[in-house]
């Protein structure tokens, strides 16, 4: 069974063998840092009795915390609004690096193009489809004359 790992920074699928920690580092055995064959970024491994334990125990939902009331995920807004993006949902998470690649960051200027079949957006001239579950993520504070929701 392969021990597949994922980069957090560009999200690449290797296996703990194919890097350079893998090919006899002298701390190997000391250090807990990886570093991504793809991308070069180090970042520490997760200890395997907490993976472990994370399996056996599964993950409880996060309770939603109560979000002002100008501030909503963009999946709210009408077709046609222009909001401020406030923040991307899990700062955690490879695709917040994907979606400021297309200018989707805190503070940029995003239009609601459409919402179905899937959510389309404007920033500035690029025009992004995404599936509505990551819309959803998207927190946005609408701007002044497009304050209402859908």
């Amino acid at each position: 069974m392969a021990n597949l790992l994922t980069c957090p920074m560009c999200g690449f699928e290797f296996d703990r063998d194919d890097t350079v920690c893998g090919h006899g580092c002298p701390l190997g055995p000391v250090c807990n840092l990886l570093r991504c064959p793809s991308c070069e970024y180090e970042f520490p491994e997760t200890p395997a009795r907490i993976t472990r334990l994370g399996k056996l125990f599964g993950r409880k939902p996060a309770r939603s915390p109560r979000l002002p009331e100008d501030v909503r995920p963009i999946t709210q807004l009408r077709s046609g609004s222009t909001a401020e993006v406030l923040c991307l949902g899990d700062t955690k998470s490879p695709r917040q690096h994907r979606l400021a690649v297309f200018g989707v960051i805190p503070g940029a200027e995003v239009t609601l193009v459409q919402r179905q079949p899937s959510t389309v957006l404007r920033i500035g001239e690029t025009e992004l489809a995404l599936d509505t579950e990551i819309a959803d993520e998207i927190l946005v504070r609408p701007i002044e004359g497009d304050a209402e929701a859908a």
